[in-house]
């Protein structure tokens, strides 16, 4: 195994492009939680987020599912907000699922998961939020 790394900035800009939904796992309804600001935010620029979270109904207008596998709708990024011992089955879900991105939010750091997911052809985003990376990356406005 190698050191993971990030893709490079302009790897992340096309993606953050090609992106049009995104299965956001662990989202809360809380506003105060970050999951929800940055959810939040990324609906702000155009994306449709597609809660996943069991035991809630909604969230920020979408409807929420308990799992990636019951989200009938497509989506092209996953982004994760649980604990890092969550991110091998959730990126077990995500190759079986044929998704084709996974990002992994601040704190969330699991260098053998994320490698897992590499190695079957996902492009792999860790430890860096989706919203900051968007703000650095095209700033404040929607996406082109």
């Amino acid at each position: 195994m190698g050191i993971f790394q990030n893709p490079p900035d302009e790897e992340i800009r096309e993606l953050l492009r090609r992106v049009r939904a995104i299965a956001v796992v662990g989202l809360s309804p809380r506003t105060n939680r970050p999951s929800h600001g940055v959810a939040a935010q990324m609906q702000r620029f155009g994306y449709r987020i597609i809660p996943v979270r069991p035991a809630v109904d909604t969230v920020l207008g979408e409807k929420a599912y308990a799992s990636l596998r019951e989200v009938p709708d497509p989506f092209d990024l996953v982004d994760v907000f649980r604990a890092p011992e969550y991110v091998g089955q959730i990126v077990e879900e995500c190759i079986a699922l044929g998704v084709p991105a996974i990002w992994l939010q601040e704190g969330v750091v699991n260098i053998p998961a994320a490698e897992r997911a590499q190695q079957a052809g996902l492009t792999v985003v860790m430890d860096r939020c989706v919203y900051r990376e968007y703000l650095r990356l095209f700033g404040p406005v929607p996406h082109p």
